[in-house]
């Protein structure tokens, strides 16, 4: 049996904000029943970005609806950029921690409110949409690296608790471990390169990106641009459906960076600038 925190308690028998608001300003839907969670969230903003008030409707477990209850009590007053920022884990603390095994429940409030953020500001809906890994639940390989580098995943059962994959028939096993593997870079690193000087490396780095990199962000309607190079930090700026795409971070450091760091020196730290 599960223990939960009193204010999970709280939030899941008398839940805040249960409902609809008509004409809302975003609108986030995700999961859905034949998964076992579903969520809506709605907030309406002023025109300063505030958000003034937050309701949601969802079905699914009492981690589930605490989960969803507390989402709309931390974004509202909040700028759309300072809701932006909050996380599953900071959900999970405002309730004063989940079970591991119900962490995928404030993953679930996350990805509403970045979904209902995307639909306030307009932007599309399309997005990589990557492989399906967990056929029981739907879930992508996308979504498993993206929750095991944001939480550092080390298990099998840790992907479980925070995305569901691999809580079914136990079929995609495999290739969930493999997907770990990639991301947390247990496989043997290769070899370091020779010493070049900081020119020959900028030079390396373009020519990585015309060659390697952007062919193929501009397949699914993205591109990048170098901006600068600081040492071992290269600063780059995603364009297109990249600077819209709620993977773009798993697309930076799992993609971007390992590339430049197999090609041109395995110290190299990739970070996004606006």
């Amino acid at each position: 049996m599960w223990e939960y925190t009193e204010k999970v308690k709280e939030h899941f028998l008398n839940p805040k904000n249960v409902g609809t608001i008509e004409n809302a300003d975003g609108v986030g839907e995700v999961g859905s029943l034949a998964c076992g969670d579903a969520l809506t969230l709605y907030f309406t903003v002023d025109d300063k970005d505030q958000i003034t008030d937050a309701k949601f409707q969802t079905f699914g477990c009492a981690s589930a609806i605490a989960s969803s209850s507390a989402l709309t009590e931390m974004i509202k007053g909040k700028t759309l950029q300072e809701a932006a920022q909050i996380t599953n884990d900071d959900i999970a603390s405002y309730l004063g921690g989940l079970p591991k095994e119900k962490m995928h429940c404030s993953v679930l409030g996350r990805d509403a409110l970045e979904k209902a953020i995307r639909n306030y500001r307009g932007e599309s809906e399309k997005q990589q949409e990557g492989e399906i890994v967990c056929e029981c639940f739907g879930v992508t390989d996308l979504e498993i690296q993206r929750a095991v580098w944001e939480n550092n995943l080390q298990t099998i059962e840790d992907v479980t608790d925070y995305v569901k994959a691999g809580g079914g028939c136990g079929n995609c096993h495999d290739r969930i471990q493999e997907i770990i593997d990639e991301v947390l870079e247990r496989e043997t690193p290769a070899p370091k390169k020779a010493a070049m000087t900081n020119i020959q490396k900028i030079k390396r780095i373009e020519e990585t990106l015309e060659r390697e990199i952007q062919p193929a962000l501009k397949k699914d309607g993205g591109d990048i641009e170098l901006v600068d190079v600081d040492n071992q930090r290269v600063l780059v700026r995603l364009k297109g459906s990249c600077s819209s795409c709620q993977m773009s971070q798993v697309t930076l450091k799992h993609y971007v960076e390992e590339k430049l760091r197999e090609l041109v020196t395995p110290e190299l730290v990739v970070e996004e600038v606006k």
